[in-house]
């Protein structure tokens, strides 16, 4: 482990508190921390990979129903970075209004948000970028927002698929102003991957 991942272990192991749930883009906190948010699909695994990042089983609610996040949750990461949880979208069963309502809040944030200094954009593995993903890179490009591309659920995938799903997402992001080149490929349940967007996410703290 090299100097720059055990000050990112160290990071993310240390305190890391709720400290904000906002259910309207009114009611969103003050800008206190460098920000870091991760959106996705409902059921992309994002509460499961924030609490793999921090080492924690329920830091962020994880639930067996898609779409369970319904407000945007603030983790303060040892007073040094703000880990945000966006509510997931995409989620079929919804009523259209809500999702409609859901969505809207979702994009106001990223807007507005002026120390929003990364956006951890999770994608299922197993599903590639999918239209609804492709909306949400659309809007992170015309806000100039940098954003990431995160594979999620790696362990479901074959060692002979990896790669494939690795470049496939690579040449999507290659498409967007916004988007890292980089593209990362993680498990939260197996750990794969979770050292190295550590590593990454930790240089943008203060």
């Amino acid at each position: 482990m090299n100097e720059a991942q055990e000050a990112a272990r160290k990071l993310f192991a240390g305190p890391c508190d709720f400290v904000w749930g906002a259910t309207s883009a009114e009611s969103l906190p003050p800008e206190k921390l460098n920000e870091i948010a991760f959106v996705g699909r409902s059921n992309a695994g994002k509460s499961s990979l924030v609490n793999a990042l921090t080492g924690r089983k329920s830091l962020a609610r994880v639930s067996q129903t898609p779409g369970a996040t319904r407000q945007i949750n603030f983790f303060n990461l040892a007073d040094r970075l703000m880990l945000v949880d966006l509510p997931g979208y995409g989620f079929a069963k919804r009523s259209k209004t809500e999702a409609d309502a859901w969505q809207e809040m979702i994009f106001s944030y990223l807007r507005r948000r002026a120390r929003l200094r990364r956006v951890a954009l999770l994608i299922d593995a197993r599903r590639g970028v999918m239209d609804s993903d492709l909306q949400v890179m659309a809007l992170l490009d015309q806000t100039a927002v940098s954003y990431g591309l995160v594979l999620t659920k790696a362990d479901e995938l074959k060692a002979g698929e990896r790669a494939g799903a690795l470049a496939k997402a690579a040449a999507e992001a290659a498409r967007h102003t916004a988007a890292l080149a980089e593209v990362q490929l993680t498990s939260a349940l197996a750990g794969d991957g979770i050292a190295a967007l550590r590593t990454h996410l930790a240089a943008l703290a203060e």
